[in-house]
């Protein structure tokens, strides 16, 4: 399925290929949605709820934060606990239940960037599982828990990680399955009766130097491909942008994608044998989320936490 942003010519400028088809996840149910947006915020749930009773304001002042941050984390906290009821409300005897989870911060710093990343990928997932809602009134209620989902991403990226509060005029979806990929690494086990998600679990893309992918550079990734993959079949890159994937090929040994240099904000990239789009079934490894902040006069800087 083609996104509005299909219509548009097919463009290929020194390597780079521009197109933005969405994600071609099947027909899901309101319920499913509504389990899949549960199953987030179960996660977010219970990070906060972790952290914060493992974090005081003072760790948080002594890590070099706000004296007030700690007191706005709870109030994200209580939002997150409240968006869970209202979803457990809604689905009643549907609803599914908490996973067990394994959050990896050990300070208050790496557990900011954790939330960075819950946050981020939550707004993406809420709009890329939008499209599926039948029912306008559960279409509403998902929009005003996106809304406010979107406001704690980004007064944690600016406010406190001191990088760009947005990433351009278009936030960027991803599909159940992208989404899922990248919560699922902190999903250690979930109850055998809970529903099953309308998304599939993709191989883990990471990159063993973070810091060397920022735009205009090459960086190294690191995947593990099925096993019934021919060797000889070309691998891109593909970089999820607002409305657009900028797609680019891997080197010729898979191990390392060069990052345009027109890349802001926030960016997903995928591994995939598609050289024309995004779609789950060439979906090789990945999401993986990368961050390239920015000033005010649209320089790049990295966040300044």
């Amino acid at each position: 399925m083609k996104s509005m942003f299909g219509i548009f010519s097919f463009i290929v400028l020194a390597g780079v290929s521009f197109s933005r088809p969405l994600p071609r996840d099947g027909a899901p149910s309101d319920v499913d949605i509504l389990n899949f947006a549960l199953t987030l915020e179960h996660l977010e749930n219970a990070f906060y709820t972790e952290g914060l009773s493992r974090f005081t304001q003072k760790d948080f002042v002594d890590a070099g934060f706000p004296d007030w941050s700690y007191g706005r984390f709870k109030q994200i906290a209580a939002h997150e606990a409240a968006h869970v009821h209202f979803l457990e409300a809604t689905l009643g005897d549907k609803a599914t239940k908490p996973c067990t989870y394994k959050f990896s911060y050990d300070n208050p710093k790496s557990f900011v960037e954790l939330s960075h990343v819950l946050e981020t990928v939550g707004d993406s997932a809420y709009i890329g599982a939008s499209k599926f809602f039948e029912n306008k009134d559960y279409l509403l209620a998902a929009a005003t828990v996106l809304s406010t989902e979107v406001r704690h991403s980004a007064w944690v990226d600016s406010a406190i990680r001191k990088g760009s509060a947005w990433s351009g005029p278009f936030d960027t979806p991803l599909g159940l399955s992208q989404a899922f990929t990248i919560a699922s690494g902190l999903i250690t086990s979930c109850p055998p009766t809970n529903p099953k998600l309308p998304a599939t679990r993709f191989a883990a893309l990471t990159l063993p130097d973070p810091a060397s992918a920022w735009p205009g550079s090459t960086t190294q990734i690191s995947f593990v491909a099925p096993g019934n993959l021919d060797r000889s079949t070309k691998l891109y890159g593909a970089f999820l942008s607002g409305q657009e994937a900028l797609i680019v090929p891997l080197s010729d040994d898979s191990k390392s994608v060069s990052v345009p240099d027109t890349l802001r904000g926030t960016v997903y990239l995928l591994v995939t044998t598609d050289a024309d789009g995004v779609d789950d079934s060439k979906t090789i490894a990945g999401p993986a989320l990368l961050e390239f902040s920015f000033n005010a006069n649209s320089g790049l800087q990295r966040p300044l936490l």
